[in-house]
C-alpha cells in the first residue's frame, strides 16, 4: 500500500482522488504526494469567516454640485474656495459662495401613440375646416 492511499488517497479510472478534510467532499486531480486536501466550498467558508465581506458605505452627498471640481472657481457654503478642484486657503472667507443652477430636466419624449393622436386630431380639424368652405360655397357665403 501506497503513502497516498495511506493518507486517504484512492484511484478510480486511474484519477487520483482524496476527500475533503472537512467536508468530505472526494477532491479529483490531486498529487499522490499529497497528505491532505480543502475542497473548494471549505475553502470558501473558511475564508468568508477570516475576511468578512465589508459592506461599502453609502453615499453621502457633499452638498456640492455635479463638476465642482471642474469648476475654474468654486465657493463652498462655508467660504472654502477652490481652483480647479484644488483649495486654497489662503482665499478662504475672501468670496461669496457661488450660486448653483439646477441642473435643465430632460424634456419628456412622446410616445407613438401620443404622435399618432395628435396627427389624427390635425387630419381632423383640416377635414371640419374643409367641409366647413364647401357649406359656405354652396350657401352662396363668400370672404365673409
Amino acid at each position: 500500500m501506497s503513502n497516498f492511499e495511506k493518507n486517504g488517497g484512492y484511484f478510480i479510472d486511474g484519477v487520483p482522488y482524496m476527500d475533503c478534510k472537512i467536508t468530505g467532499d472526494p477532491v479529483r486531480n490531486v498529487s499522490v504526494e499529497t497528505k491532505s486536501v480543502i475542497g473548494s466550498r471549505a475553502l470558501h467558508g473558511i475564508l468568508s469567516k477570516k475576511f468578512p465581506e465589508q459592506s461599502k458605505p453609502a453615499y453621502q452627498p457633499t452638498g456640492r454640485p455635479a463638476g465642482w471640481h471642474w469648476m475654474k472657481e468654486f465657493v463652498d457654503k462655508d467660504g472654502t474656495v477652490y481652483h480647479m478642484g484644488k483649495e486654497q486657503p489662503k482665499l478662504k472667507g475672501t468670496l461669496p459662495p457661488t450660486k448653483v443652477k439646477p441642473p435643465k430636466k430632460p424634456t419628456k419624449r412622446r410616445t407613438q401613440e401620443e404622435i399618432l393622436l395628435a396627427r389624427d386630431a390635425e387630419k381632423k380639424a383640416e377635414l371640419k375646416k374643409a367641409m366647413k368652405k364647401q357649406k359656405d360655397f354652396l350657401n352662396h357665403k363668400f370672404g365673409d
